[in-house]
């Protein structure tokens, strides 16, 4: 495994547990996002791509959804499956997703592209494009800005090895049109999420 990816496993392995127990409110804007993704994504798989303790698969399965949710950090799945032990998890990377190509209607990716270093971003972009099948919708929710931190430790003062990268819409819309996406017409309330569709 290459070394960031390592690093971010690692990572959220140590938070794992008490991650899950202080990320549980999601905001209002959620319920907008989500009922957005469950209209595009029709009755095709959905991905939640980082999807961490699982908290946003269940939100999108409650939608319905056929979701599976995907993340690098074994920790995270195992208290994923815990927690919501009715819905597929599975240990995997963005940045080469095990599923066949045209084969997915939707993906979220919650807060997850932001610990992947700027270069690599556009691969997970590509991977996304690859899975999608045509006309598939894909949600992204970032930090707004444009500078980069070092995180060291985390909920609870667990260690952590991680950077966060913050991204402005532009800059994400130009590696998502790189990719192969369009922008989506539809607009949010909030500036942190964008929509794509392939």
């Amino acid at each position: 495994m290459t070394d960031y990816l390592a690093d971010i496993a690692w990572s959220y392995d140590n938070v794992a547990v008490s991650y899950a127990e202080r990320v549980v409110d999601g905001a209002d804007l959620e319920v907008e996002s989500f009922d957005l993704v469950a209209s595009l994504a029709g009755d095709r798989l959905v991905l939640d791509v980082g999807c961490g303790p699982g908290r946003t698969t269940a939100l999108l399965a409650s939608r319905e959804l056929d979701v599976v949710g995907i993340d690098l950090s074994p920790g995270m799945i195992e208290v994923a499956r815990r927690d919501h032990p009715g819905l597929d998890f599975r240990v995997g990377s963005m940045t080469a997703l095990d599923l066949p190509d045209g084969s997915v209607g939707g993906i979220v990716s919650w807060w997850s592209i932001i610990h992947l270093p700027r270069d690599v971003v556009p691969t997970a972009f590509a991977e996304f494009h690859r899975v999608l099948a045509p006309g598939g919708v894909l949600l992204v929710g970032f930090h707004v800005g444009d500078e980069s931190t070092h995180k060291t430790s985390g909920y609870g003062g667990h260690p952590m090895n991680i950077h966060v990268h913050r991204w402005t819409a532009d800059a994400l819309t130009a590696v998502a049109e790189d990719a192969g996406f369009t922008p989506s017409p539809l607009t949010f309330t909030a500036d942190d999420r964008l929509l794509f569709r392939k």
